[in-house]
């Protein structure tokens, strides 16, 4: 049974999306460096210890394999969260991997490689990826519900890894010569409509026990620990969050576009910037403009509603400073979040239970 110290209710998590330049396509032109940094890793490390210090719970990092607007190149989102593991403390760190076409085996594996990393604070936002069958070699999946068969036959297999290794396992006992008691290894025998895994994980089981699964409430909830919804107004998101809820998601945090007012410019004048160099088109996600005392304010607003928020600054660095000086912080104060401690886990920042091991159970029966 988890302890308290593991399982706190009513935390509101507060995320920040810390892919590209930003999330308006023209946040390049306002980049506090030159183009050719963006993939430097000194950038990504100076980024994610911004919101670790300002108080984030976790920070995402998107991936895709067919770049769209916005960066014609990134380096791997699960590459990019493990090179900061071990430079950061507290905060999350959740890549985006798209479960179509990919080895789940292997995906499974880089995942709790990164749980050890991170030392318990990994996570995984899974998505799904239509497009990437030739980048795989694979034959195109012809329609929308086998590519989401896909995804959940992956994340039902990582999670059946995860526990194919007990949390005692490892004996490590030289004296014996043993490393690890088989027993305490087992198959996990998955037969899927594209793919069958036999098992066990070369990893052992992660600190968390399970990785923590993040997923968008609209492509479905089967084994997400976390749903990320959507909404262009607040109507909308009350029905995407009491949908995810339904569906039997723990956790639901809402995905809000942030521009804000800047010691320079006005958000309205930095948006009209911006949109001069690009139409950022319409994601679909609830889109604030303002300044940072009326973000609080609407944060505030969603709290009693929603376990937490994902913020996109429409350009990080313009944004991530204003909301590390004053909106977290203002946050903080009125106890609406938690500033994670070093120690904590991902899964206790949010208000997660660590899950029993599925085959222990089995077998105690």
């Amino acid at each position: 049974m988890a302890s308290e110290s593991e399982y706190r209710t009513g935390l509101f998590a507060l995320g920040i999306e810390l892919d590209g330049e930003g999330h308006h396509p023209a946040a390049w032109h306002r980049a506090g460096h030159e183009p050719d940094r963006l993939l430097h890793p000194e950038t990504v490390r100076t980024r994610v210890h911004a919101a670790e210090n300002a108080g984030f719970t976790f920070a995402t990092f998107d991936d895709a394999l067919n770049p769209g607007p916005g960066p014609g190149g990134r380096l791997d989102a699960t590459t990019r969260a493990a090179f900061v593991a071990a430079t950061t403390s507290t905060l999350g760190l959740v890549p985006v991997s798209a479960a179509t076409y990919a080895e789940p085996f292997h995906l499974s594996s880089q995942l709790a490689s990164l749980d050890y990393a991170a030392r318990g604070r990994a996570g995984w936002l899974a998505v799904d990826e239509p497009g990437a069958a030739r980048a795989w070699g694979a034959t195109a999946r012809a329609t929308p519900a086998e590519i989401r068969r896909e995804r959940v036959d992956a994340v039902e297999v990582a999670r059946r890894l995860w526990d194919s290794w007990e949390d005692d396992a490892v004996v490590r006992d030289y004296a014996a010569g043993k490393f690890l008691d088989r027993d305490k290894l087992h198959y996990i025998d998955f037969i899927g409509e594209t793919f069958s895994v036999k098992g066990p994980a070369i990893v052992p089981r992660p600190p968390q026990g399970q990785v923590v699964v993040f997923g968008y409430g609209a492509a479905g909830t089967e084994g997400i620990d976390v749903a990320l919804v959507s909404g262009i107004t607040l109507p909308e998101i009350h029905e995407a969050i009491e949908n995810a809820r339904a569906g039997g998601v723990s956790r639901v945090l809402v995905d809000i576009e942030v521009t804000l007012d800047t010691p320079t410019a006005t958000a309205a004048e930095r948006r009209t910037d911006l949109d001069g160099h690009g139409d950022p088109g319409s994601t679909g996600r609830l889109s604030f403009s303002g300044s940072h005392a009326e973000l609080t304010a609407r944060l505030t607003e969603l709290a009693p509603i929603a376990d937490g928020v994902r913020l996109h600054p429409a350009v990080i660095d313009e944004d991530l400073p204003v909301l590390a000086r004053y909106v977290l912080p203002a946050l903080l104060r009125a106890g609406l979040a938690h500033r994670p401690v070093p120690g904590s886990t991902l899964r206790a920042n949010l208000g997660l239970a660590r899950p029993a091991n599925r085959y222990v159970k089995e077998l105690a029966r």
